[in-house]
């Protein structure tokens, strides 16, 4: 037992000296901001902008009108911008890409189901960058004909998200589920079809576009369902009041290359980690990181140099 609290002593010794020099670390750490870019300079080819610009611009979102994309869309921007509907979220990632719209509006998380894993591909894919994020509680409905019932329904059309997210609710109704592109094309499809038998998980707004019937209300699993949708732009700016930023990167198919990798962030909590599969790369990933920090922070810049040594193709999504 004498032997067992000399190593308990000489451990906690250790973690002393290690918090002591972690502490000198930050110290040192500080210093380098004298000889890092000032605001407005560049940072890992980022450059920091007081505010960014909606004058004149126009947003694209995925799927038609009454999407939940259109409503985080509207609550970021406000009703006066100019916008517009695409069909898939590569053609809204294209259309900045291509300079046809200035900002793209699209679903990267929700509450229930996690994250829209197409849209971190696309984000790994794209050399566009997030300015932004804005929640929007989802609150679902079933959506039929005028004269339809709930007894009535067979098929409930909506996105694959929605349908997991209501899953507890159509397992007891024992429907025939079927995928569409957004909620609100699955209303828009109802409408059109004219069956009392089919009916759509979408937005109570979505219902007033399309002159549906709500069916039925509160059908998510999680009361409090929220998805977190991000803003991107082909510009690499952000806002000087950034406060999150989103990287990935590949490792080495090595023991031990994540944990050394995470250990440069651990000092500024890591708030999201994500993994997806590397096409052409059996067993190796994509890791997503969101981290609290700002470009602006000479500690922060400090540790993703860190992270480049140690990983392959680090890319900074954005700070926001």
């Amino acid at each position: 037992m004498k032997e067992y609290e000399k190593i308990r002593r000489e451990i906690e010794e250790i973690d002393r000296k290690i918090s002591d020099l972690y502490q000198e670390r930050v110290g040192l750490t500080e210093k380098l901001t004298e000889y890092c870019p000032k605001s407005g300079g560049d940072v890992f080819g980022f450059h920091a902008v007081d505010q960014l610009s909606f004058e004149g611009a126009c947003v694209v979102f995925q799927g038609v009108e009454g999407a939940y994309s259109q409503q985080a869309l509207l609550e970021y921007f406000g009703r006066g911008i100019k916008s517009y509907h695409v069909d898939t979220w590569r053609d809204a990632m294209e259309a900045i890409a291509g300079g046809e719209a200035d900002y793209a509006v699209l679903p990267i998380e929700n509450s229930s189901a996690g994250g829209v894993i197409e849209n971190f591909d696309l984000l790994a894919e794209y050399d566009n960058c997030i300015v932004g994020e804005q929640i929007i509680k989802i609150d679902h409905c079933l959506l039929g004909l005028f004269g339809a019932e709930v007894s009535d329904v067979t098929d409930v059309y909506s996105h694959p998200q929605a349908l997991m997210q209501c899953s507890k609710y159509l397992k007891d109704q024992g429907w025939e589920k079927h995928d569409m592109k957004n909620t609100a094309v699955a209303a828009k499809a109802v409408m059109e079809e004219g069956n009392i038998k089919k009916a759509a998980i979408a937005s109570r707004i979505t219902a007033d576009i399309y002159g549906l019937k709500v069916l039925d209300t509160g059908i998510s699993d999680n009361t409090s369902n929220s998805t977190r949708f991000i803003i991107v732009t082909g510009k690499k700016i952000f806002q000087k009041k950034a406060g999150k930023i989103s990287i990935c990167f590949e490792i080495p198919h090595k023991s031990g290359s994540l944990y050394r990798t995470l250990s440069y962030l651990i000092h500024h909590n890591l708030t999201k980690i994500e993994s997806r599969p590397i096409q052409g790369k059996t067993w190796e990933y994509h890791f997503f990181i969101d981290i609290e920090g700002s470009l602006l922070d000479a500690s922060v810049v400090d540790a993703l140099e860190k992270v480049r040594a140690e990983t392959e193709g680090l890319k900074i999504l954005g700070n926001y």
